[in-house]
């Protein structure tokens, strides 16, 4: 109107659609059909199936793998294996601190022995060097300290020459794996605790360490399992390891493949079990940096199991 006044079109709703006009549908969401997940599962699971068959009727005799699952002598080599094991690893990772300590020095002198003994080490099998340990007699007669004096083929037994061989060797890694958690840590973290009046050791015992075994954990845990597996070499020095304990069986039964079988199961019975401590232990030291801790795995299938027609809401509906 050209006097100013403002026209109001009745005919129309502001807050919808134009009169005498049909509202649209409401949208309907079909879930996107992954045939892919569903193809490459059948493929695994028929590999999978192909290999079960094929061991079901291969020419192993099950029942004797069955019976000395728990054989006196298999038990006592798994203890042995577990023992030894253990004991390197620990040698390992106290030797490897310091080393990793040493090597971070600004000593001349402590970093490059430091360095020498982690070339030496990893530059040699470790195969090589329990053959060293175990045959040390034939370059020292006897092992003269002063306080003790004995024959060198009375001390270095085959649990020595392995504890020394594996621990040795173990601890030139640990060196490197330490030395990276050490350096993860701020810098600013050791300037903070000089601060306060902290020395050396003790901002490295209460600050850097604890916040580098986030870093050290993880490859600690891989290096553990590793040395369980690796301790068989120590059958080639006549310790009673699992290994050799399957294999003097063997000699004995001729079920080679059998033996086999039963030393696989302990080492995968053994691996699993410290895999899952390795798992928890790597949830307790990543509280202080994760926001939310992810899920067990236990949780996850129980999810998985609960999520196969997950319903959602599209648009107020239910789909």
């Amino acid at each position: 109107m050209s006097d100013g006044s403002v026209s109001l079109d009745l005919d129309k709703d502001p807050g919808g659609p134009p009169a005498g006009e049909v509202p649209p549908e409401a949208i309907t969401a079909v879930p996107v059909r992954h045939w892919g997940r569903w193809i490459s599962a059948v493929l695994v699971l028929t590999v999978l199936g192909l290999i079960v068959w094929a061991f079901a009727n291969a020419k192993i005799n099950w029942g004797v793998v069955g019976d000395y699952l728990t054989y006196d002598r298999i038990m006592e080599g798994a203890l042995n294996t577990l023992w030894i094991t253990v004991c390197a690893m620990v040698l390992g990772l106290v030797l490897g601190m310091l080393l990793a300590v040493m090597r971070l020095s600004d000593n001349p002198v402590l970093s490059s022995v430091a360095y020498a003994y982690i070339w030496f080490f990893r530059g040699t099998p470790v195969l090589v060097q329990l053959m060293l340990w175990y045959n040390l007699s034939y370059i020292f007669d006897t092992l003269n300290l002063g306080f003790y004096k004995n024959e060198m083929n009375d001390v270095m037994t085959p649990f020595l020459a392995a504890l020394l061989g594996l621990g040795l060797n173990e601890a030139a890694y640990m060196a490197e794996i330490a030395r990276a958690g050490i350096k993860s840590v701020d810098g600013g973290q050791t300037e903070a605790a000089q601060a306060l009046g902290m020395n050396g050791a003790k901002t490295m015992r209460r600050i850097v360490l604890p916040q580098a075994m986030r870093v050290i954990i993880p490859p600690s845990g891989n290096e553990f399992i590793n040395m369980l597996k690796t301790s068989s070499l120590a059958s080639v020095i006549y310790f009673e390891e699992l290994f050799r304990a399957g294999n003097t069986i063997s000699s004995r039964n001729l079920a080679v493949m059998e033996m086999m079988m039963v030393v696989s199961v302990w080492y995968l019975l053994l691996t699993t079990v410290f895999s899952i401590g390795q798992y928890y232990l790597e949830r307790h030291y990543a509280k202080g940096t994760d926001r939310e801790q992810p899920p067990t795995p236990l949780r996850r299938i129980g999810q998985q199991l609960t999520s196969f027609r997950t319903k959602s809401k599209v648009g107020g509906e239910t789909v």
